[in-house]
């Protein structure tokens, strides 16, 4: 499905394949929505409709975001952009004038869209892999961002400056863990009603809610929700409501209310019955993410310890130089005494 919070009411997309894109039109109510199907050059890694609906980007593995037609969706990709690393996710402002790249090497471009090569600015902080990014919808000139460091950050992307860092390991979550992998942001959601955002956790089956205050230009927390399951994807409704798919047949599908400013569970509703049963149908289209993991255990740099190989290895050396004075010195007297010894006597 469409990557981020930036949902459109009449189309939907996804890649299913390698190499399959399908085009979804969801504005007849009621009625199958109509499917068009075209290729893609690579296996696709995130993806964003244009707020025109006229056409769609597609970043790929290779570290390239091309973009496809809507209306014609059977036509061959337009390379926009590229980046000599994983692209692992793109973003687009509300007016569509600025297209945004995260990659695997921490670092986050701003380009514009009608000249992807005219390179705005850099937004550079994160330590490790950005895994989601979005421009606040309300407030077209804030970027969010989640990395691989544990970290969500807010930028004024325009300028590449950085104005808020919230550590997600340091909050009281509902699992506590010294593993600051399981920190890893796989899924971001936001309402513009009380400006509330949503993260769901790569490892961790835990959904973390945020408030935006747009004034001091920070995040504030609001409430941890602890799953029973590991969580697949989430998305608020317009009036508040937080939507949870999650890694269970049985209960697939999980609603939560906002009540004085607390999500509540919320079980006996038509909606969330009727979405369930869906789903529990159709349970076959999930099974190949049953059990698959962590997005991004390949994605960490890689730490080394050399200096305690280092230190061991000098260790062994001057022990070494030790043994070989001690034993020529050993060596030494002996020859001397036995000189004396053999000696002719006076």
């Amino acid at each position: 499905m469409q990557n981020g919070p930036r949902s459109s009411l009449k189309m939907r997309v996804r890649g299913w394949s390698q190499d399959d894109l399908f085009v979804y039109d969801c504005t007849t109510a009621g009625k199958k929505p109509q499917e068009n199907e075209g290729l893609v050059t690579r296996r696709c890694t995130a993806l964003i409709i244009t707020t025109m609906e006229d056409k769609i980007l597609v970043a790929d593995k290779s570290g390239d975001v091309y973009s496809y037609s809507i209306g014609e969706p059977e036509k061959t990709g337009t390379i926009e952009l590229g980046h000599l690393s994983l692209l692992l996710d793109v973003a687009l402002s509300p007016d569509d004038q600025y297209v945004l790249t995260a990659d695997r090497d921490e670092k986050i471009r701003v380009s514009l869209t009608r000249a992807p090569h005219s390179i705005v600015s850099f937004c550079l902080g994160h330590r490790e892999f950005v895994s989601q990014i979005f421009v606040i919808p309300n407030y077209p000139d804030l970027l969010l961002s989640a990395s691989g460091d544990c970290t969500l950050r807010l930028w004024k992307y325009k300028s590449g400056k950085e104005v808020h860092c919230c550590h997600l390991n340091s909050l009281n979550t509902c699992e506590a863990t010294n593993n600051e992998k399981k920190y890893a942001v796989s899924r971001t959601t936001y309402c513009c009603e009380g400006n509330y955002i949503a993260i769901l956790y790569d490892c961790i089956p835990t959904v973390s809610i945020f408030q935006l205050d747009a004034d001091a230009q920070k995040l504030l927390c609001k409430q941890h929700i602890s799953l029973n399951h590991q969580g697949w994807d989430i998305a608020f409704e317009e009036t508040g409501g937080l939507w949870i798919l999650q890694e269970d047949k049985r209960t697939p599908l999980l609603w939560y209310q906002p009540v004085d400013g607390q999500w509540q569970s919320v079980v006996e509703e038509k909606r969330l019955i009727k979405m369930s049963k869906y789903v529990c149908d159709n349970w076959t289209v999930f099974e190949g993410s049953v059990g698959k993991g962590s997005c991004y255990q390949n994605l960490y740099k890689a730490s080394f310890d050399n200096m305690a190989v280092y230190l061991q290895k000098k260790e062994e050396r001057l022990q070494q130089q030790k043994n070989k004075r001690k034993e020529l010195q050993c060596g030494s007297n002996g020859q001397t005494k036995k000189v004396k010894t053999e000696g002719p006597p006076l």
